[in-house]
Order: C-alpha cells, then structure tokens, then sequence
C-alpha cells in the first residue's frame, strides 16, 4: 500500500515524543516504516530554582508539532489525516506532575533535570536498599514531603509527562511499565510497582497521615501491547486543532524516552544494550538476572515488556565537542573560508580516527554541568595536558570524544567486568555516532565490545513509540515484543557492526586510568568556582 492510500485509509500509525529541547511526531505506515514527520523546539524554564515546562507550553507544543506533521502530509501526499489505525506518546522519563481531584496541577512540573531531590533519594535507597536515583518521582515526592510541601495532601494523581499527556487524550490514568520503573522500582516478576517498597514508604509517610496511600494516586501500570485506551473527542481537539482527526483511535501504553529508545535500536532481548549519546547520553544494558547488589551509579528500569535494565546515565556527552567545533568554525571564518558544519564535524571526527590510542596522554572532562556517576555536583569544561604529550590535531579530537563517553565507561565497567554482565549486541544512536565509524569505534574501544548503528536509529524515540503502538494493532501472531521487533521491523538487520581492536581497547584502559586521576583537578576547578 503506497503512503498516500495508507493515510486516507486509516492504516497509518502515529508516535509522538517529547524531548528535552524537540517534540517529535512520526507517522509509520504498515510496514512500520517512516512516511511522514513534523516537530516543535522548545526549551525547560528555571522558574523559583527548579526546571521545568508550563502546562500551556505542554500543549502549545503538542499542537504545533501535530500542525508540523500534518503540513508535511499536505506537502508529500495532497490528503489530510482523518483517522490512524493506533497512536503512541512518549516523553522524558521521571519528573513529578500532581494533580489534585479537579485535574488542576498543584506546582508546576518539575523535570528529570532537577537535582534538588538528593535528602529524599539517599534516605529511600537506604529504606528501599535498592538505587534511587534524584531525578524519579518517587524522590520528587519524598522531597516533597520532607519539605512539608502544602500541596502533598491535595495529590489526587501522580505521573509523568507521558503519562499525563496520555491521561489528558484518553482519560485513561495508566502508564507503561518502562516508564512505571522511573516512578518508584517495577518488580520484574509482576510487571508493576515493587509491592514491598510501596509497602515500605506507605509506612514511612504514615505519620503524616495523608488523605492517600501511594497506589491510590499513581498510574496503572500496563505491558507493551495491552490496551491503554482511545482517543476522546476531546483528545483528538487537543491534538488537532483543525478539527479533521476523529476519535476512537486505539493509543498504546505510555512510555519513557528510554523504552522508546530500546525500541527503535532492537534492544528490548535479555543480552542486548543501546548506549544513546547526544547532549546527554545514557547506556542500557538488558539483564538475565538481578545485579549482585545496589550500585549508586546504575540505574534499574525495565524494558517496555518489563525485563529488567541496568542504565548508566551520564548529564554530558557531546555539549562540549560542540563547543570546540564552532571554535574551529570561527577560526576558518577568520581566515576567510567557508565550510559547512557537517563537512566540519565530519573532518575533526575522521581526524581523530589518526590519533594514538591513549591520546597522547591528553585529557578532556566534558562536564558542562554536573556528573553524579563521578560525584560531581557541579561542572567545569576542561583541557589537560602536560609539556610531554602529544600534542596534535589528531589526540586534541580523539581526547574530546573519550571524553564524551568517559563516564559511561565508569559505569558501564561495574555491570561488564565486576558484574560480569554478558551482552551479544549493543547499538548506538544518536549524534555521537552521526560520522559513519568514528563514534562507534571509539565507544567499542571504550565497552570493548562490537558496537552497532542501524541507520533507522535516526528516526529516535518518536519512532520507537510508533513501532509500540503499532505493536498494539499489528500483532496477529500475539508475538512477544522482542520476537514481534525482530521479525516484523528489523527483519535480521543488526546494522553496521564495528569491532574494537585490542590496541583501541589497551589504549582507552590507559586514558582512563588518566582520566580518574585528573578527576582530582575538576573537582578542584568546580570548588574553586563556588
């Protein structure tokens, strides 16, 4: 069936994410492939100290992204979207949203971006004995309360972005279990909250005798493929302000930015991992087995079917080779010549494919911002070397992408060599890896391990939830959904694998030795910025 007599016959399928800087909508044909796309920019506001994104700025967003996709649709096929055979949203994990019983929002949204949380998420992790991280709802509500908030007693409902956006078109108050696992921790075996440490906090927040016990005001939690619900009257209006996309339509379970990314790289099988690097980066690596013990720099969620994940999330990845390429840009402009950015990112990365393994012994710390992984509170963009080293064009680029991924190789070396975590496949996506084999070569070398990139990995989160709401209406096998992925979307494409060399993988071991001890001097850097 050809694009255009997919959409008018309502066979097309829509995803819909909302990033942290671009809210993104696909539209997917039968086939699970790509047929239309719009988006909208926004950026979080720092409003009394705590970031976050307003209520009208949700919706204006959502609408305007809608518009954009529909516009596209226009331009490509000459036809208007009036129905979808399923939709999906998704949006960035964790975060607080509290509503009270008239659906009003108690404070305004507070994002996975807020560090403010740090009392409550040590206190529950001890109590839970489990990782906690700042950025979960459950440690915005515990902050919450350890703040003596007026609002707690008030909270009728709890969720996240998804969740809410998703509650808001359907009226259905569930969530999917991936992004469940970021609101308090999922037990594996029931696929929903862990019933001993909703147990737990109940009776720690007795005292305080709320009007609520904590299953009273979250989410339900649903596996991949259950029905979450349709599309009211008075969704569709949300969505589409024009008035042509009617009611029904079936709207999967919500879901995080990380089970959508699992999605769209294949990565949803026990053994299988995707490391995500762009602005920020994260790894996910799906487990067999519970890890050994708790570990403050790994992060448990689930799969969007509910097995469990380890992640190692880091605040910093690419920010600051961004930074050093506009200043190689200005360079050239001064010189009088022009170059695009994409032939310049493609040159300095391919440039560092020359440099040693070790650098050269130089050292880049990329911390725009904090870095909990490596108990940074703060960040401090830095450059080291010393007389000796080998100083060059080469090592100066091979340095800075190092250290994109130096702290996802500090986390990532508990769950590989002290866990002894066993992993067939790990994919990459994301700006890191957009010059074809440097990125993944040097996150091989970092992971000593065989790094793939598919090129729809591209496509992202919005894809990924498009491919689990097709999941919904497009699995007349009732396949589960790793099965589901690797037969009916990537049909045995495993991308483009690289694997790492032995003098790669020696000389990033010997970087990182360096990299540890130079922690010293950011530390000392952000300290003396205080």
């Amino acid at each position: 069936m050809d694009p255009k007599t997919t959409i008018t016959s309502g066979k097309a399928i829509l995803g819909i994410e909302f990033g942290s800087t671009r809210i993104k909508a696909v539209l997917i044909d039968q086939e699970n492939k790509p047929i239309a796309q719009g988006s909208h920019t926004w950026e979080n506001q720092l409003v009394d100290g705590l970031w976050t994104y307003s209520i009208p700025a949700i919706w204006f967003g959502l609408q305007d992204c809608y518009a954009d996709l529909r516009k596209n649709v226009l331009e490509k096929y000459e036809v208007e979207i009036e129905t979808l055979a399923a939709i999906g949203i998704s949006a960035m994990m964790h975060g607080y949203m509290a509503f009270n019983k008239e659906q009003r929002i108690l404070v305004p949204f507070r994002t996975w971006r807020n560090t403010n949380t740090g009392k409550a998420a040590a206190e529950l992790s001890k109590l839970f004995n489990y990782n906690i991280p700042l950025r979960w709802s459950i440690s915005h509500l515990y902050q919450c309360i350890l703040d003596n908030e007026e609002h707690v007693k008030d909270i009728d409902f709890l969720t996240t972005l998804a969740g809410y956006v998703h509650w808001q078109i359907t009226g259905e108050k569930v969530i999917g279990v991936g992004d469940a696992s970021g609101i308090i921790p999922v037990d594996p075996a029931t696929k929903t909250y862990d019933a001993t440490m909703v147990d737990k906090f109940d009776k720690l927040v007795a005292p305080k005798k709320y009007p609520w016990k904590l299953l009273d005001i979250l989410p339900k939690s649903l596996n991949a493929g259950e029905n979450a619900g349709f599309l009211t009257p008075d969704g569709a209006t949300k969505l589409d302000i024009s008035g042509h996309l009617k009611a029904g339509i079936p709207v999967c379970p919500p879901e995080g930015d990380a089970g959508t990314g699992m999605a769209a790289t294949n990565s949803v099988k026990q053994r299988t991992g995707n490391v995500s690097a762009g602005t920020s980066s994260f790894s996910m690596i799906v487990l067999e087995k519970e890890l050994s013990k708790p570990y403050e720099t790994i992060d448990m969620v689930t799969t969007p079917d509910g097995s469990l994940v380890a992640m190692v999330h880091c605040n910093n990845c690419t920010s600051d080779i961004n930074a050093w390429v506009k200043i190689f840009k200005e360079f050239m402009e001064l010189t009088g010549q022009e170059v695009s950015m994409p032939k310049l990112y493609a040159d300095l990365f391919n440039v560092a494919m020359k440099g040693d393994p070790d650098c050269g012994g130089l050292i880049s710390y990329n911390y725009v911002s904090g870095e909990p992984v490596t108990g940074l509170d703060d960040g401090r963009p830095l450059f080291i070397r010393s007389a000796n080293d080998k100083f060059n064009l080469a090592n100066f680029m091979r340095t800075h992408l190092y250290g994109a991924i130096g702290v996802l190789k500090v986390g990532n070396d508990i769950l590989l060599k002290e866990e002894k975590i066993k992993v067939d496949r790990i994919t990459g996506h994301g700006g890191y890896f957009t010059t074809p084999g440097v990125g993944q070569r040097m996150l091989a070398a970092a992971l000593n391990s065989p790094i793939s990139v598919m090129e729809t990995a591209g496509e992202g989160g919005a894809w990924g939830i498009a491919l689990l709401a097709s999941y919904v209406v497009n699995n007349p096998d009732k396949r589960n959904l790793a099965d589901w992925l690797d037969k009916m979307v990537f049909a045995g494409n495993a991308g483009k694998e690289v694997i790492p060399t032995p003098e790669d993988v020696a000389g990033f071991d010997k970087y990182l030795e360096n990299y540890k001890r130079g922690l010293t001097i950011e530390k000392a850097a952000v300290k003396a910025k205080k």
